[in-house]
């Protein structure tokens, strides 16, 4: 059965709607990110990355969110696109693999996690999502889904981090950008969504952000430090 490693954080959390719209059978195992889980020598044969998501499948490793949604569909013909969207889609997934998911990373980092505030890192993080969120928005005018005229991983990867609007761009959210409030609404809505936000409700993750946590996603920060 296919092993998925896991934390309930925007990358992650795609690859869990993408099992959960599929039907796919899979063993959930938790990787607890703020305990610094991520670096046992364990989890990096898994992940040489040290960071969720990853895979197992058939004694194949599988690590990062888009290269796992790219395997996936392409191992099951799954909400891989039609073929004649194949440009299209992987010029949307490395948009976003690329772009709105590492720039709304560190918006949310600059702004709410670094040990000081920066203004020209928070300016500059928060500058490039709204930048990236912009071209979403225009390309989604009368559009349904991003990729082609049905649901995909290009959906499903958009999803992860627009998920988290608020915590990216304020608290105003998605309110400047209609066309990605109507197109959220619509994906937030399947129900694939709600099992997906649940699936790892029977394990316990830490939730506080203290030194512990810090060292854990942050240890680049306490190399010197005693």
């Amino acid at each position: 059965m296919l092993k998925f490693f896991f934390h309930p954080t925007p990358n992650p959390m795609k690859v869990a709607l993408y099992l959960e719209e599929t039907g796919l059978a899979y063993e959930l195992i938790p990787v607890d990110t703020m305990k610094g889980e991520q670096h046992t020598p364990e989890y990096r044969a898994i992940n040489p990355n040290g960071k969720t998501p990853a895979i197992e499948d058939l004694g194949k490793r599988v690590f990062d969110s888009t290269a796992i949604l790219m395997y996936l569909s392409e191992k099951t013909g799954k909400l891989a696109g039609k073929a004649e969207d194949r440009s299209d889609m992987l010029s949307w997934l490395m948009f976003l693999a690329t772009g709105l998911g590492p720039f709304s990373g560190q918006a949310v980092h600059f702004r709410h996690k670094a040990p000081e505030q920066v203004p020209y890192a928070i300016n500059r993080y928060l500058s490039e999502a709204e930048r990236h969120y912009q071209v979403l928005e225009t390309h989604m005018e009368g559009r349904e889904y991003i990729v082609g005229d049905e649901f995909s991983i290009a959906d499903i990867s958009a999803w992860g981090w627009i998920d988290k609007a608020t915590a990216v761009l304020g608290g105003q959210g998605l309110e400047n950008y209609p066309n990605l409030t109507r197109w959220f609404a619509d994906i937030n809505a399947r129900p694939a969504v709600e099992r997906a936000r649940n699936i790892h409700k029977e394990f316990e993750f830490k939730s506080d952000f203290d030194e512990q946590a810090a060292r854990a996603l942050y240890p680049h920060n306490f190399d010197n430090k005693a």
